[in-house]
């Protein structure tokens, strides 16, 4: 299992010309993705992402935040404050577990047998979830030549443009390494600022679903 640390950011002219001049692009590519959860919200308010992304499922997970990160510098701190850091489960069977033992106590779960080749519609109405956002996103890719680091620029069809610096580790990996190269790659773009940037999902739902935004704010997950 992947751990992804990302760190996203606004790009400008200025920007994309550097990121053209030392990266290698990787092409352009589009996909539609819809989010799911529980009319009370029980999977977002534990920062758990619920997606399915061009047929296939995904589970974002927070990974504990003092894995790996236990003695950072000054710098290294403020960079880590600038991430996010989601284990992505993509195992259909690993997730309808996940999914079942979160929302068992709030939910009522019908005692069916859950296997990955049972329809969609069945899994989804058994443990009551819903989809409460979906969106296309056009996505121009570059990487660099340090090993590892991505550069993501997506454009999603409500009208937000945001980039993205990533870092895939192995589960328990160096987070450290990874915040590092984030840190160098942001640098060599010449971005600024110490404040995080929202992701697509914080702005679609500050936009399209004020309710479930103000409910993931007050949780302290947004």
């Amino acid at each position: 299992m992947s751990v992804e640390v990302e760190r996203k950011f606004l790009c400008s002219a200025d920007t994309l010309k550097t990121l053209e001049e030392m990266g290698v692009s990787a092409g352009q590519r589009q996909f539609h993705d819809q989010y799911f959860d529980t009319p009370k919200f029980d999977l977002t308010l534990r920062d758990l992402w619920l997606r399915k992304r061009k047929g296939c499922w995904e589970l974002k997970c927070p990974t504990a935040t003092s894995n790996g990160t236990t003695e950072l510098s000054g710098v290294q701190s403020h960079a880590a404050a600038l991430c996010t850091r989601y284990k992505e489960i993509t195992d259909l069977t690993e997730i309808h577990l996940r999914v079942k033992e979160v929302i068992k106590d709030s939910c009522e779960v019908r005692e069916t047998e859950t296997s990955s080749s049972e329809g969609e519609e069945s899994w989804l109405s058994n443990m009551n979830l819903v989809c409460f956002a979906e969106f296309t996103t056009v996505r121009r890719s570059f990487t660099l030549e340090e090993d590892g680091v991505q550069i993501d620029l997506d454009q999603a069809d409500f009208g937000y443009h945001v980039g993205e610096i990533e870092v895939l580790i192995p589960e328990g990996g160096d987070v450290m390494s990874a915040l590092e190269k984030i840190r160098k790659t942001a640098q060599k773009l010449g971005l600024t600022g110490d404040q995080k940037v929202e992701g697509k999902m914080n702005v679609y739902l500050k936009r399209n679903h004020p309710e479930h935004y103000a409910t993931l704010l007050s949780a302290h997950v947004l």
